[in-house]
């Protein structure tokens, strides 16, 4: 068991010698300094969610309507807050959730390498995007021991997606998160506004580049003609994926399937029935529909439909409070979003790690104060709305 907890004694003792954090511990100071890092393109892409941002914001704020209970009297000298997922034990739920433009986050656009650096420094398990500015064996490298899944947007091109799914699994990837919500893009007034959409100016593409199949449907090499390998992607970007395809899912690799996107009950249902070996309950951030529930709201009635099979959640969480509650509805492991790709923005590969390990401390703390040793005890507590 690791004490996360102990990072603040760290800060506390470094500030004797008059040593300051070089990376802030909470979310409003990194959230202002990464877009002051990222400029207002990357911002806008990063930042920027559906329509007037609504639900985005929802995602956030929610987590204030749900509270713990604290437990007096209890030890928790030692608190474990391990889990055991796709046959790995990870010291923590926490989990780095895909973002498909971190490769430009980072100051020398090689953020997806960095973030597997975070990964491999801190044990927490990263989700390597399709959209990436290196390619996915390179980035898994990066994540050292610590095992990682790959998040795959299905192309139309049925060869070339059997192709990056069979080179995610040749690599060593420990899950195929199949992304549900995004054979086309919701509206997002920040990047209209600006008329940017990095890909279609070539960012994050190396994984369609430098795979075989893609390069063969292109008439010369993406290094040649990049205006060409770019209008290729749009052709064959965006499957429309229905229940169906779960088959042929299961047909091409032996990586347990993780469908996300999941947000309701019934779907939860149909997942599980279909042979899914987990559930990622998210909405993408707000980053796709806007007008939706925000996702802690319902986690709770997707856990339930589940059954047992884990369900992992993202969309919101900003602090490692919120991941403690997303636990307590019934997570069992909690993607971490926007703040690592901030601490990217402002301090790479050791500025992620700093945002992953803030989060572990607070959770860890967190967990300490209320009398909550174990997670199964989180889980046991509950939570309660406090707005009802």
């Amino acid at each position: 068991m690791r004490n996360f907890g102990g990072m603040q004694n760290e800060i506390y003792n470094a500030g004797l010698s008059g040593q300051l954090p070089r990376f802030p511990v909470d979310f409003a100071t990194l959230e202002k300094r990464a877009h002051e890092a990222l400029g207002p393109m990357l911002t806008n892409y990063v930042a920027g969610g559906c329509g007037d941002e609504h639900t985005q914001d929802t995602n956030a704020a929610a987590f204030h309507h749900w509270g713990m209970v604290p437990r007096m009297m209890v030890d928790c000298t030692e608190r474990d807050l391990s889990i055991e997922l796709f046959g790995h034990t990870f010291d923590s739920p926490l989990f780095m959730a895909p973002i498909g433009l971190n490769g430009e986050a980072s100051q020398d656009q090689h953020g997806d390498m960095a973030a597997a650096k975070a990964s491999a420094m801190t044990g927490v398990p990263f989700c390597a995007s399709t959209l990436s500015n290196d390619p996915l064996e390179d980035v898994k490298k990066a994540c050292g021991d610590t095992p990682a899944f790959f998040q795959l947007y299905t192309p139309r091109n049925r060869e070339f997606a059997e192709s990056l799914i069979g080179r995610a699994e040749k690599a060593g990837y420990s899950a195929l998160v199949v992304t549900l919500d995004t054979w086309v893009t919701g509206w997002r007034p920040r990047d209209l506004n600006a008329s940017n959409f990095p890909q279609l100016r070539g960012k994050v593409l190396m994984n369609y580049f430098c795979d075989p199949v893609f390069r063969s449907l292109l008439e010369k090499p993406p290094e040649e003609d990049p205006a060409a390998a770019i209008g290729m992607f749009a052709q064959v970007f965006g499957q429309v994926l229905t229940w169906e395809d779960m088959k042929w899912f299961k047909s091409v690799t032996k990586m347990p399937i993780v469908l996300k996107g999941i947000c309701h009950p019934d779907d939860a249902r149909r997942a599980v029935d279909t042979g899914a070996d987990a559930i990622y309950c998210s909405n993408h951030g707000g980053r796709q529909a806007n007008g939706g529930i925000a996702t802690i709201d319902l986690l709770e009635d997707i856990v339930k439909a589940a059954g047992d099979v884990p369900v992992l959640f993202d969309s919101g969480i900003r602090s490692g409070s919120d991941a403690v509650k997303a636990i307590a509805l019934g997570a069992k492991a909690v993607g971490v979003g926007r703040p690592y790709t901030y601490g990217l923005a402002i301090g790479g590969a050791e500025g992620a790690a700093w945002v992953l390990r803030s989060m572990q401390a607070e959770a860890d703390l967190l967990m300490a104060v209320n009398g909550y040793p174990t997670l199964e005890d989180v889980r046991a507590a509950g939570v309660r709305r406090t707005d009802c």
